[in-house]
Order: C-alpha cells, then structure tokens, then sequence
C-alpha cells in the first residue's frame, strides 16, 4: 500500500486538552497536504477546523461524551447537535462503559441509539467507541449487536486514554462481529507504518493516530 493510500485511512488526530489554534492550523494544513481521510479535533476547535478545511476533501471530526463516556445521554445528544451547528461531517462518540459493566443493556442501547438517530438526521457520520481495552469478550459482543441494529457507521475501538488501545486480535473480533456495512476504526497507540498497514488489513477501515506524518513519512 503506498502512502497515499495509507493516508486516505488516517483520521490526523490532537484532543489533548492544552492545544491551541496554532495546533490546529497545523493539523489542517498536514491534513490538506497529505489528503488524510479526516482531522480529529476537540469540539471547541471544530469550527476553526471546518474553516481551514472547507475547500478540501478532508472530514472534519470531533467527539462526544469523550472521553469517559459517562455522562447523560441528553447531554451526549445536545452535544451532538453542537456539533451539527459547527458543521462537522463526523462524530466520535464513548459508549457508557460503565453500563455496559454493570449490564445495563437498555440504557447502552438508549444511549448508542439516541446519539446515532440524532447525527443521521442531519446526514451526519456516527463512530461509537467502546474502549476494548476496558470490556471482556461477551461484552464487546453484546456491543456490536446493539451497533448493528443502531445501524452507526462505524465501531471504534479506543478513545487512546483510557486502558490499552486497539490490536489486532480485537480488530480481527469486531470484523468477525459486525456486518460489512459497519466500518471499523482502529484507534490508540498506532505510531508506525507496520501497525497501520496490521490493522488495515485485520480489518480497519480508519486509523485514528497523532503521528499521521510520521506514518506515511516513514
């Protein structure tokens, strides 16, 4: 795979909480230069961010409920319009682990479901990260089904603070679990070109990493 078929898998990613508006002016303009399929940015910078990238092919994304996952489901749709109103074309939103441990499975479908129904009203593209890191094999399962009959567009497997980030193997599961009409983002800890081209093909169809650059540079 050559990098510039790399690079339209890579979602160019900064949610540290100290970035400013010269990271994100930096990140937009390696995006447009290496024509990554997405930049990932807090919700703050997502306007500045559209702006940068309005007249390009690259997405714009942010995330909600992020990156705990925890709060309200009211709140996570309202954050979700926010983001319509920013005019961004995805959206990453944390499941509620803390449900999903608890076995809590109307809430998690109540929660995947509102934040999905809410997004594609406005023909916007859902991502929902589970943090596999976090969750045993039976409940990344019972996850994926509750995905699939929310019909979102893609299962991502880390938001990358929280326990360990994506592998092969969980990659190689949620392919197995999730029909060809869910994509998969693998995301948290991919920093090398040998990684991305793992999980691409495990079976990702994104790659979420803060070394974009460095990835197709290699």
């Amino acid at each position: 795979m050559t990098p510039t078929e790399i690079a339209a898998h890579i979602d160019h990613t900064m949610l540290k909480p100290d970035m400013t508006y010269d990271d994100v002016k930096r990140l937009t303009k390696e995006a447009k230069e290496h024509s990554f399929a997405a930049v990932c940015v807090p919700p703050f910078f997502a306007q500045e961010a559209v702006q940068q990238l309005a007249d390009t092919t690259v997405q714009v994304a942010t995330v909600v409920g992020f990156p705990l996952g925890y709060s309200p489901t009211s709140a996570k749709v309202e954050e979700v319009k926010n983001c319509i109103d920013k005019e961004v074309d995805e959206i990453d939103a944390v499941v509620n682990i803390a449900a999903i441990k608890n076995k809590k499975w109307s809430f998690v479908t109540n929660d995947i479901q509102s934040i999905t129904t809410a997004a594609h009203l406005q023909g916007k593209v859902v991502k929902i990260i589970i943090e596999t890191g976090l969750l045993t094999k039976a409940e990344m399962e019972r996850v994926c089904e509750i995905c699939t009959k929310a019909e979102v567009d893609y299962v991502k497997t880390s938001t990358g603070f929280n326990g360990q980030g994506a592998t092969l193997e969980v990659v190689k599961l949620l392919r197995d679990l999730l029909p060809e009409s869910i994509k998969i983002k693998a995301s948290g800890g991919i920093r090398s070109k040998e990684t991305a081209l793992q999980m691409l093909e495990a079976g990702a169809d994104r790659i979420g990493t803060s070394s974009g650059v460095a990835l197709v540079e290699e």
